[in-house]
């Protein structure tokens, strides 16, 4: 008997969609994790896939499963209702951080960490160099951020004007171009890693960084292109262009290779204190 063989992490899974099994399946069989709970809006999609040992019926009530960390992958509601509960019961990680770019919901989340041991994490997922742009916003040299996306027309879940655009098209449209505050609410569901990058640009923020939104039928990828500006003067100056292509089947939300990002994340999205952290 190892006494000194460290204590598994318990983590809680808020959201039982494709990603949410995703997780149950990993962190169960994980050897450093163990389950603490699974909470879905609706029940009846969890019960015969997840013992009952495991199903919490109310958020309120998070606490007394003793989760070391609470992976929200349900909706942006989840977070603006319960964040401030999950933070205050352990470290916290977003899988909708489009719920950020409300104002009061990252204030209220940033300062009742501050007041905590806790961290909250944004998961990078389809943002590749989220750390490199970080490192250049602390340091004030991060002049401009453009993250285009590019995906099959049944990929998208939109609301607002964007929903009749979407239904309009038939070739390569741009459904929307513009800072990422207004896309995150027109988008909520598919524009996580905007949202991402925004926290990560943080000397531009919601408000400064520039969101793409293009609908292409010929497209079995999900594609993302990410334009960094940086200092510099005319035409010479410091500039990085990432184009990021992930096959996903018609329909899909998430690609294939932002599961196993979101799972290294999860595994990484600890120790750091209180405070917003990209992992």
């Amino acid at each position: 008997l190892d006494l000194m063989a460290t204590p598994k992490r318990r983590i809680g899974i808020v959201g039982f969609g494709r990603l949410g099994k995703f997780l149950f399946e990993e962190v169960k069989c994980h050897p450093d994790l163990e389950v603490a709970f699974v909470w879905n809006r609706t029940l009846d999609t969890v019960k015969g896939s997840v013992p009952d040992e495991y199903l919490l019926y109310d958020l309120e009530d998070c606490h007394l499963r003793n989760p070391d960390l609470i992976v929200e992958v349900a909706h942006p509601d989840i977070v603006a209702k319960y964040g401030k509960l999950f933070v205050t019961t352990a470290d916290f990680m977003i899988g909708s951080p489009t719920s950020l770019a409300n104002a009061a919901v990252l204030h209220s989340l940033t300062e009742t960490s501050r007041q905590s041991t806790h961290g909250v994490y944004i998961p990078t997922g389809a943002f590749w160099g989220a750390q490199d742009i970080r490192r250049m916003a602390d340091r004030g040299s991060l002049k401009g951020l453009k993250v285009t996306m590019k995906k099959h027309p049944s990929a998208f879940k939109l609301t607002g004007y964007l929903v009749q655009k979407l239904l309009e098209v038939t070739t390569c449209t741009t459904l929307y171009e513009g800072p990422v505050r207004e896309l995150c609410a027109l988008a909520p569901n598919n524009v996580n890693t905007m949202a991402c990058a925004a926290i990560a640009a943080h000397n531009l923020g919601f408000d400064g960084v520039t969101g793409c939104l293009v609908a292409d039928p010929s497209l079995s990828s999900h594609i993302v292109e990410i334009e960094v500006t940086g200092p510099g003067t005319g035409d010479n100056f410091f500039h990085v262009r990432t184009v990021r292509t992930n096959p996903a089947a018609s329909g899909v939300v998430t690609g294939k290779q932002t599961y196993g990002s979101f799972l290294s994340s999860l595994l990484d999205a600890y120790g750091k204190g209180s405070g917003i952290h990209i992992c």
